[in-house]
């Protein structure tokens, strides 16, 4: 319908605009509009954005249209008031043509409201019965709350109960199998039940205002009382089977007694007497028993033990005063222990190996040193000591019992040693046993075990003042040396130099890894004093050179005895290689001096006037034609004689031929001082002839250095 308005407005406007349609201005049309009506109030009209409404409808189509045909608005506006009152008849009919349908609607629209106005009463009805029902359920989810509570707490009411009743009440199995079964894991099951019912009676208090224990309580007391004492035979009868000859006792504990730990447990919380009487009898069965184990084992290490020194194996003892039949009853090679280490460093290195079996060493006629039969002593502590304080830390849960228990064995190996140490003069076996207990204390610690530690304490410092008192006996024993009993008529090292060199060498290598700075401060006092006594020996020799030969053989045995040791020889060694120097110097001036004394004097009292000087005495070819004279006519003698007379002198001959090295080149030294002396004296190059070559010399040195 609207469309059709819309056609007959368009078809109206058509006929009344007969203007082309072409471009136009706005400008022109706006000065021609005219109203006839109204003009006398033409003035009163405002013309105030005219201009602005003219722009907005410059696009419409239809007053572009009117405007460029030049229509009167008054016949515009006639023409569409007619065409609107067509269209109003034309929807007039179009009405009345859709009557019929309008009523059938209307009918339709009455009757799906009386449809909903009976929908409205049902949902109504079914409403109101909703709310009653939501009231009942209402009610019945709070009857619901409410049983839900009741029957959690019956069941709360009931579990206890129950517990109680299962805590408290005594069932006829438990009670057989506590009177008449043996002990075995289903006895301790037993006994664990049998625990916590008396520990349930016990604590609470309310169960012991309860009328139910009146009627339970005398049959636990009486269950209590057999468990007790049935397991106190049982345990002690265990523990009697310790003391068996040839039991593995570790063995036992483990495979035996650790089963039955919870019985200890039972006594130790329900029959505290009978407990302590178990513990008791342990502590008296194993004291006895490790005590008769060490005990057994320390006479047996005795027969393997090997004496190295006495008191009279000191440093500064002639050996002369050693009695001939002390002296025969070792071996020969087993008194050169007394000063040197040797293979007896290698215990240390064995440290963590098992302890001897004195049986099979017996058996094999085999002597050891004593730090080897310490060693398997303390080894074999160690073992025990870690095997029973574990044991007695899971099986009573209580460390002191150990101490308890090795108040016996501790007590054993205290006598032993205090009948050992007072006899023991080897000053280096006991820094081996010093060394021993200190690896001992690491390997204790790393098994983070405390229980020897106060007695490793007690032994270490038992060993260091023994140490000291034999350390000082071979010090004063250098320092009261009877020196004229010591002196021999021999140039080599001396055997109180060589035990000294020995001696501190086996020290040094002791103390690499440890730095003991009490120990360094003994070696210098010791050094101090050998010093002074083989000055005092040197004395006795009636030449120089064969004191400064003594002294040489002496320092170059003790720096090679240090060297042989290990590469530590810290400042003891290099105190000798000083003293080395210094003397090898003083022999090398001795041994010239003796085949070329009229060359060195003139060298050293004459060579250093100037020839052309003015003085009284200038030197001249008489002075040094003797000298050259007699130089050239037995230089290679004489050096033969020096190399002879080195190669007699010295034990070492690596070190008599460096000293040999150093001597003839000391000559050549003084050789070409002597020959440039004699080019600067005035006719000097007459006895060119007579001068031995620089390159002779150096040629028959080579001859003596080519070993090298």
């Amino acid at each position: 319908m609207d469309a059709s308005v819309k056609n007959k407005v368009s078809d109206s406007y058509n006929e009344t605009l007969d203007i082309p349609r072409a471009g136009f201005d706005l400008g022109v049309f706006v000065g021609d509009l005219a109203f006839e009506e109204d003009a006398s109030s033409s003035d009163d009209l405002s013309l105030e954005g005219l201009q602005e409404e003219l722009e907005e409808c410059k696009n419409d189509d239809v007053v572009a249209n009117i405007l460029s045909k030049g229509t009167k608005l008054r016949e515009y506006a006639k023409g569409v008031e007619n065409n609107v009152r067509q269209v109003e008849l034309d929807s007039i009919q179009d009405y009345i043509k859709e009557s019929d349908n309008l009523v059938s609607l209307r009918d339709q629209i009455h009757d799906c409201d009386s449809i909903l106005s009976q929908m409205e009463t049902l949902l109504g009805g079914f409403q109101a019965e909703i709310g009653s029902i939501s009231s009942e359920i209402k009610s019945l989810q709070e009857k619901s709350m409410d049983m839900g509570l009741k029957l959690k707490n019956r069941k709360v009411a009931e579990l206890k109960l129950a517990r109680f009743v299962e805590d408290i009440i005594v069932p006829p199995r438990m009670v057989d199998i506590i009177v008449d079964g043996e002990v075995n894991d289903d006895y301790m099951r037993t006994l664990e039940i049998l625990s916590k019912k008396l520990k349930f009676v016990e604590v609470d208090p309310m169960v012991k205002s309860s009328k139910a224990l009146k009627d339970v309580q005398p049959e636990l007391e009486r269950l209590r009382q057999k468990a007790v004492s049935k397991v106190f035979e049982f345990i002690v009868q265990k523990l009697y089977a310790l003391r068996k000859p040839k039991t593995n006792i570790q063995i036992l504990q483990q495979s035996v007694l650790l089963k039955y730990k919870y019985v200890v447990l039972f006594l130790k919380e329900h029959g505290k007497e009978v407990y302590m009487e178990v513990r008791g009898a342990y502590i008296d069965t194993m004291n006895k028993v490790l005590s008769a184990h060490f005990h057994a084992y320390i006479q047996a290490l005795e027969k393997l033990q090997l004496d190295i020194a006495t008191a009279n194996d000191l440093i500064g003892v002639e050996t002369r005063a050693t009695s001939l039949f002390s002296r025969g009853r070792e071996p020969l090679k087993n008194r050169s222990a007394v000063f040197a280490l040797g293979e007896r460093i290698n215990i240390l290195k064995e440290i963590d190996q098992p302890a001897l079996i004195p049986h099979i060493a017996e058996a094999s006629s085999l002597k050891y040193p004593y730090e080897v039969l310490f060693r398997s002593l303390h080894k074999l502590l160690m073992d025990t000591a870690t095997s029973e304080y574990l044991f007695c830390d899971d099986f009573f849960g209580e460390e002191s019992i150990y101490y308890e228990i090795f108040a016996g064995p501790f007590s054993v190996i205290d006598e032993h040693f205090n009948s050992v140490l007072p006899n023991c003069f080897d000053a280096i076996g006991l820094m081996i046993m010093i060394r021993i207990i200190h690896q001992h204390q690491l390997i204790m610690s790393r098994r983070r075990i405390p229980c020897l530690d106060s007695y490793l304490d007690k032994v270490n410092i038992a060993l260091w003042p023994r140490f000291k008192m034999v350390f000082d006996l071979h010090l004063n024993s250098l320092r009261n040396a009877n020196v004229k009993t010591l002196w021999e008529d021999d140039v080599h090292p001396h055997y109180v130099m060589r035990r000294y060199a020995e001696f501190s060498a086996s020290l040094v290598h002791l103390n690499v890894e440890y730095g003991d700075g009490q120990l360094d401060l003994n070696l210098d006092r010791l050094r101090m004093a050998v010093d002074d006594l083989l000055i005092k020996l040197a004395q006795l020799f009636p030449k120089p050179k064969l004191q400064t030969v003594f002294l040489i053989n002496n320092y170059d045995m003790t720096i090679a005895v240090s060297k042989e040791a290990g590469p530590e020889g810290g400042k003891t060694q290099l105190h000798f290689e000083e003293l080395l120097k210094s003397n090898t110097v003083i022999f090398v001036e001795e041994l010239l001096m003796e085949h070329f004394s009229d060359l060195i004097k003139f060298l050293k009292t004459r060579v250093s006037e100037d020839p052309s000087s003015s003085s009284e005495r200038p030197i001249t070819v008489a002075d040094v034609e003797p000298l050259v004279k007699d130089f050239a006519s037995r230089w290679k003698a004489a050096i033969e004689l020096m190399h002879k007379d080195v190669i007699t002198s010295f034990s070492n001959f690596l070190c008599g031929m460096e000293i040999l090295k150093a001597a003839l080149t000391q000559l050549l030294l003084y050789y070409t001082r002597f020959t440039d002396c004699i080019r600067r004296i005035v006719g000097g190059s007459a006895l060119n002839k007579d001068l031995v070559s620089i390159s002779s010399i150096m040629y028959e040195i080579k001859k003596y250095s080519r070993p090298f």
